[in-house]
């Protein structure tokens, strides 16, 4: 009888350590948490419109992260306010997550400088393996920005116009030339020299600035 209530006993004190270092593990480590792919918002904030989310030049694009009315009206921004730089930060980063899900090419210039792409793109490719298959041209969508390369000769800039050098960038000289509107209204000025393509300028290009 005595060593029968004596194996119980020390059954009951090995039940009791096994549970509480299973506490004490769960206490130490937490659950885990989920992995988060989200985009700089802010980053892509600072180069479509120098991180001013209140912004509104009269270009037709509003916000921090230059929404147009009919972007902002067909993701539901109409909610917060009639304007993305009517509304916070908060509620133009809520539109732009849904935007996002048609890619983070919504942005063609400033998109890549957020550090990540569509979360959604990246759940679809990560749930569906890809097989090998014959390469073949993809149809071309909207470049990431890319520096000039290309030499060309280089006329003197004059007032009110700025000549590509190798290395610039239409957000970078938007910004360096305190151009209003930013690089979209850089690009709209002189869309017969560089083209439809913002991301592709080359060296020796001379740009309108106002």
């Amino acid at each position: 009888m005595a060593t029968e209530y004596s194996a119980r006993s020390r059954r009951t004190a090995l039940g009791a350590v096994l549970a509480g270092a299973a506490v004490g593990a769960a206490t130490l480590f937490g659950p885990a948490a989920p992995a988060s792919a989200g985009v700089n918002w802010d980053a892509v904030a600072r180069c479509e419109s120098g991180g001013n989310w209140k912004i509104n030049t009269g270009n037709g694009y509003y916000g921090g992260l230059q929404f147009s009315r009919a972007t902002w009206n067909g993701y539901g921004g109409q909610k917060y306010a009639a304007r993305a730089d009517l509304a916070s930060r908060s509620e133009q980063i809520a539109v732009a997550e849904k935007v996002l899900r048609q890619g983070i090419g919504a942005w063609p210039v400033c998109g890549r400088k957020g550090g990540s792409a569509s979360a959604a793109a990246n759940r679809s490719e990560k749930a569906t393996p890809r097989k090998a298959a014959p390469k073949r041209a993809a149809p071309r969508k909207a470049a990431p920005e890319r520096p000039a390369t290309k030499v060309a000769p280089q006329p003197a800039t004059g007032a009110g116009t700025y000549v590509v050098r190798r290395g610039d960038t239409l957000s970078e000289i938007a910004v360096a030339q305190r151009v209003d509107g930013g690089w979209r209204a850089l690009h709209e000025r002189n869309r017969a020299v560089v083209g439809d393509d913002p991301g592709l300028i080359f060296p020796g290009q001379r740009l309108r600035l106002r």
